[in-house]
């Protein structure tokens, strides 16, 4: 499968999320919500369901619905933030915060050098 990179730089096709949603496991799905929730967002296994970030009309992980840095993406129809001529922005910087993803971000470091 060829690795899918969302706006953020988070590698949906290595995400449990995804992976969860693939192989259609709902032991994986139900993991996942339990190591993802939070006192604030209860999730269920059945709120497990994610085709990646680049998806469109397909199934999402709620955050990914409403995402902001998504949003931005696809309007400036970017591959990536990496390609975005505003990296890194506010938007991507609150949202990796939030996400708490280090990897994301070397993710897009490295397509920025070799850009």
């Amino acid at each position: 499968m060829k690795k899918m990179i969302a706006f953020c730089g988070i590698i949906c096709t290595d995400c449990p999320a995804f992976i969860a949603t693939q192989k259609n496991d709902d032991e994986e799905r139900k993991k996942v919500a339990e190591s993802w929730s939070t006192e604030k967002e209860i999730l269920k296994p059945g709120d497990i369901n994610c085709d990646g970030c680049l998806a469109v009309g397909e199934r999402l992980i709620k955050f990914c619905e409403v995402c902001e840095v998504r949003r931005c993406g696809f309007e400036k129809n970017v591959e990536n933030c990496a390609y975005c001529d505003e990296y890194p922005c506010e938007k991507l910087d609150k949202l990796m915060e939030y996400i708490q993803t280090p990897e994301a971000k070397v993710t897009l470091e490295e397509i920025r050098r070799s850009l």
